[in-house]
């Protein structure tokens, strides 16, 4: 038996795909995989077979012919192809999340495409799908242009790259976003952007806390905030949330700390929870000297700061901004509000802290 790739267009209509595998089942022809492709011109059908040694290229056409398919094409396939679409995109995207710079040979690797060029050009108006040729925009700036002699490109395999060229230039926007700080104590900590797949080091994070450390975070008590808590934060609907690990190697490090901003109206709200053998090293100064830049370049007019009165770090953290900072004060909460924009007033407090 030998492995064969089928692509041919059907009518879009019932029982012509039935039609179509009975006359490949006729000559002993089994069909390992499918996928349907929907374009103008009808259903364009991708199949991976499995066909008798005796059966050539010329033996599978017209079995596709007299299964009523047209514009036929046949060539042989590897053991690999044995691998369904989905799987191999989602190893696809795993790549790129490892190397973003490879996008071009993950695009060739995904559609089989015989040449992927970058260009500096914008794909433009006329960008987009051309029978044999495919052109994406760059989310990080210029085009890719694909080229495929044959089969001709189909709509689906449009959306397939478009969506793995959006990941990676997510990845390498995130890779750009990551900076490594360099603690007064000689220390280093990756900070960057969370995501929801951050939430198991986010719970060790929790679980690593003092109680007393978790209680001045979430003020209300201080036990580990339940998980579907902790993704919110993690993907807030608006605002960011940082984390920093310890060491220069990223995610494959422990999460040390957790900085969140989330945003109502115009104005964010903030909140710092720092592992205690990372306490009093600077590092709750520089993640919210970061929030201050994401909110001010996010155009917000103040941050605000609930924080228990006894909580002298974080109130001597805020005084280091350097800013006139109103506050208020209820019983043993104090509430620091953080002017941002110049020549918006804020007057919710009573004085400065």
């Amino acid at each position: 038996m030998t492995l064969w790739r089928i692509r041919a267009t059907v009518d879009d209509r019932p029982g012509y795909l039935s039609v179509l595998t009975a006359s490949l089942a006729l000559r002993g022809v089994n069909i390992l995989a499918v996928q349907v492709h929907t374009t103008e011109r009808g259903a364009v059908d991708d199949f991976l077979v499995d066909a008798p040694d005796t059966l050539d290229e010329a033996g599978l056409v017209a079995a596709v012919r007299r299964g009523r398919g047209r514009d036929c094409w046949v060539a042989r396939s590897e053991a690999r192809g044995l691998a369904d679409q989905p799987t191999r995109a989602l190893g696809l995207a795993t790549r790129l999340v490892r190397d973003p710079d490879a996008t071009g040979e993950a695009l060739r690797a995904l559609l089989g495409a015989d040449t992927v060029t970058w260009r500096p050009a914008s794909a433009g108006p006329g960008g987009g799908l051309a029978d044999t040729t495919m052109l994406l925009d760059d989310p990080a700036g210029g085009s890719y242009a694909l080229r495929r002699a044959v089969p001709g490109f189909t709509p689906a395999e449009y959306a397939r790259a478009q969506a793995l060229v959006e990941l990676s230039a997510a990845v390498a926007r995130r890779a750009a976003e990551q900076v490594t700080l360099v603690l007064p104590d000689g220390a280093e900590a990756v900070v960057r952007p969370a995501s929801v797949d951050d939430l198991p080091g986010v719970i060790e994070l929790h679980e690593a806390c003092s109680a007393h450390s978790r209680h001045r975070r979430y003020l209300g008590g201080a036990a580990v905030p339940p998980p579907a808590r902790l993704r919110r934060l993690l993907e807030p609907a608006r605002g960011v949330t940082l984390l920093a690990t310890a060491g220069d190697a990223g995610a494959t490090e422990p999460v040390v700390a957790m900085a969140n901003l989330l945003a109502e109206g115009d104005e964010a709200e903030v909140a710092l929870l720092v592992r205690d053998d990372w306490q009093r090293r600077g590092l709750g100064s520089a993640l919210l000297r970061r929030l201050v830049r994401h909110a001010e370049q996010a155009g917000y007019a103040a941050l605000v700061l609930h924080v228990h009165a006894e909580n002298a770090p974080m109130l001597r953290t805020v005084r280091r901004l350097g800013r006139l900072t109103p506050t208020e004060r209820d019983g043993a909460l104090v509430t620091l509000t953080v002017p941002l924009t110049v020549g918006v007033p804020v007057v919710h407090g009573r004085g400065p802290c």
